[in-house]
């Protein structure tokens, strides 16, 4: 029997989870939820949905939908919180994209839900479903690179830039994620740096113009309305009670914003939502002494999507931006001048001496990673079983990573435990 799914979201990584949700044998799409009703029409368009599919425009919509069996959300992290707690209640089994919540006691709380409802809570980390990742992992385990010394990442773009959360919640996560599960392990300090960067500056410059350009219409206007202000008193009466009724509205637009605020995600930071890090450099040091740095930036030209472990005897790197070669070993010895000798400074400031002796493209098995997601999720639904690598209590801990992330870039890059938080 097919499970009955709904979808929340219907934006880029909606779109794909709709498409695979099809394409699976074991689902069907009961609905899809989104308040653009644009998106709405252009999935149904895209995959020719049957009349059935229910297009809703609120959640509430499509709650009691008979046969509906789990719930997938892409919806912003701002409100993956909300809508997992609520499918839960219901008796749902969700999926939810990355991040589980903005809140460590939100996630925690979430797994706590799905407990006791005894329903599966999956969280869509892509990148744990890559070949490229699994064929990794099976290289670092078979200690073909020697003893790790360090490793490094970069992962950047140029836009979208997000409102909800800054591009260290947004990025960091699946780097993060990587490195723990080639790793097996989980770091035992970390730190963050960021930077925000001026935005709008030609739009503020343009509206500077346009006030200097009002501002003198509006000198000129002033004599027509001295002209016209012998025009009596019954004007100026209605212009009191105009004035009266703009308080009025002014008073509950500012209800208005504060009500939003209240929905606005609650991040470890104090960073106001305006000055959200554009750039952030992570460190991440494990319980063995290797070190992870990691760059993110989401205002950067340079599209970069690479995640690189060297050994002493040879390297690893994984290169989204490659299609035809996106996993290599570069196999040789580096003479670091002793074992203890690991850390970035020595290793990529001033690199010593590095003898490579090949270099091997490694195959790679040719299937989707979000395919795999939603085949394992649905498997877990059926057998109604966690998935080690992406149930709600794996996803926890790398909010934990996170949050103390946050913290730490509030303090200027002090290095915290992620446990202490």
């Amino acid at each position: 029997m097919k499970i009955g799914i709904a979808v929340l979201g219907a934006g880029r990584w909606g779109v794909n989870l709709i498409r695979n949700f099809i394409e699976h044998p074991n689902s069907e799409v009961l609905a899809v939820v989104d308040p653009n009703r644009d998106s709405l029409e252009a999935v149904q368009k895209q995959f020719n949905l049957d009349a059935s599919v229910i297009l809703a425009t609120d959640w509430s919509q499509v709650q009691a939908l008979p046969r509906l069996q789990a719930v997938a959300i892409a919806t912003p992290a701002s409100t993956h919180y909300t809508l997992a707690a609520a499918a839960l209640k219901q008796g749902y089994h969700v999926l939810a994209e990355k991040p589980l919540a903005l809140n460590l006691t939100e996630a925690i709380e979430l797994c706590q839900l799905a407990e006791k409802q005894q329903r599966q809570l999956f969280v869509d980390h892509t990148y744990l479903f890559h070949p490229a990742v699994d064929r990794g992992q099976r290289i670092i385990q078979q200690h073909q690179l020697g003893k790790l010394r360090y490793g490094y990442a970069q992962r950047t773009h140029f836009e979208p830039v997000r409102h909800d959360v800054d591009a260290l919640w947004d990025l960091a996560i699946h780097d993060i994620a990587i490195f723990n599960t080639w790793l097996e392990q989980t770091p035992i300090e970390v730190r963050a740096i960021g930077t925000v960067f001026p935005k709008e500056e030609g739009g503020r410059k343009k509206e500077e113009g346009r006030g200097k350009k009002e501002e003198g219409r509006g000198k000129k206007e002033e004599g027509g309305r001295k002209k016209e202000e012998g025009r009596g008193k019954k004007e100026e009466g209605r212009g009191k009670k105009e004035e009266g009724r703009g308080k009025k509205e002014e008073g509950i637009n500012q209800e208005a914003a504060e009500i939003e605020n209240q929905f606005s995600p609650s991040l470890l930071t104090t960073n106001p939502a305006e000055k959200l890090a554009d750039l952030v450099w992570v460190t991440l040091t494990y319980p063995d002494g290797f070190q992870a740095f990691i760059h993110l930036c989401w205002l950067n030209p340079d599209k970069q999507r690479r995640l690189t472990v060297v050994g002493s005897l040879g390297t690893l790197i994984f290169d989204e931006m490659s299609p035809e070669t996106p996993l290599i070993v570069q196999r040789g010895h580096s003479d670091c001048g002793g074992e203890e000798n690991n850390s970035f400074e020595s290793a990529i400031i001033a690199p010593q001496p590095t003898s490579i002796r090949h270099r091997e493209v490694l195959s790679l098995e040719q299937v989707e990673p979000l395919m795999r997601v939603c085949d394992r999720f649905l498997n877990c639904v059926q057998t109604n079983t966690a998935c080690p690598t992406s149930s709600g209590a794996a996803s926890v801990e790398l909010i934990r990573i996170l949050s103390t992330l946050s913290k730490s870039l509030e303090l200027g890059g002090q290095p915290l435990i992620p446990f202490e938080i």
